[in-house]
């Protein structure tokens, strides 16, 4: 009871001392595993409790003012759980990505929903209803939700490398005249990602992951790890990690 009365107020004055907000926020989702275990639920509960999370924290991330939301949802490492998690994992990926088509709040708000990972490596199925999905937000630019599946940093620019190998092909590209714009301009599919601001990390475990190593360790974005396991992240834990990034950028003008 106490708590629900100090939680708006802590928000409150978190909120005053954000004076900078982020552009991009990335998110590496961990911890839906091991919320179910210490609840003694099934791992797939945990997952759903997870996906319950991430649309809260759509919404508060958009209510800030962030624009870009890139979330960590399911790495090419991921491949290796049993044949019923993954099942469980796709199928709830599969429904995420079809309410999104009738999603009064993605539509009002203009937000542009896209895939960045290995597309040759998820079903068909869910496959066909991501594209749907994209297809559906095409037309938005006010807000930008990545939704990071069947991904892995490296694999990416390794992508974005044949994709450039078949442009100088072609002729299209002179070897010369290849830079970083070059290869930005062909990862994620040509998606218009910018660099990375804040990267925040739930499940206290302090690692990146190879979580966009282009756009966020190359531009040496803030990190913030933090103890709650994904499904029992808060807005709090949200306003904590943006003033991280704010002390960051704070320190910047001071050194300017």
């Amino acid at each position: 009871m106490l708590r629900s009365g100090i939680d708006p107020l802590y928000e409150r004055y978190l909120r005053w001392q954000v004076k900078h907000i982020p552009l991009h926020v990335a998110v590496i989702q961990d911890g839906n595993r091991r919320f179910a275990r210490d609840q003694g639920l099934d791992r797939a509960v945990g997952h759903r409790r997870g996906a319950d999370t991430t649309e809260e924290f759509l919404d508060w991330a958009c209510d800030l003012g962030v624009r870009h939301i890139t979330l960590y949802t399911f790495s090419t490492e991921n491949f290796r759980r049993d044949k019923d998690e993954l099942a469980a994992l796709f199928t709830l990926f599969q429904e995420k990505f079809a309410a999104i088509m009738t999603d009064e709040r993605v539509h009002r708000n203009h937000i542009r929903v896209q895939m960045i990972g290995d597309r040759s490596l998820l079903p068909d199925d869910l496959l066909a209803t991501i594209d749907a999905a994209e297809e559906a937000t095409l037309a938005y630019d006010d807000y930008y939700i990545n939704i990071a599946l069947a991904y892995g940093g490296r694999n990416e620019i390794v992508h974005a490398a044949r994709s450039i190998l078949d442009e100088v092909r072609q002729g299209a590209i002179d070897p010369a005249t290849i830079g970083t714009t070059t290869v930005e301009t062909h990862l994620h599919r040509g998606a218009p990602i910018p660099p990375v601001d804040l990267i925040i990390r739930t499940g206290n475990d302090c690692r990146t992951s190879n979580f966009l190593p282009w756009l966020a360790n190359g531009h040496e974005s803030a990190v913030y790890f933090c103890a709650p396991y994904w499904p029992a992240f808060r807005k709090i834990d949200l306003l904590r990690a943006m003033r991280v990034y704010d002390q960051r950028m704070r320190l910047k003008e001071r050194a300017a």
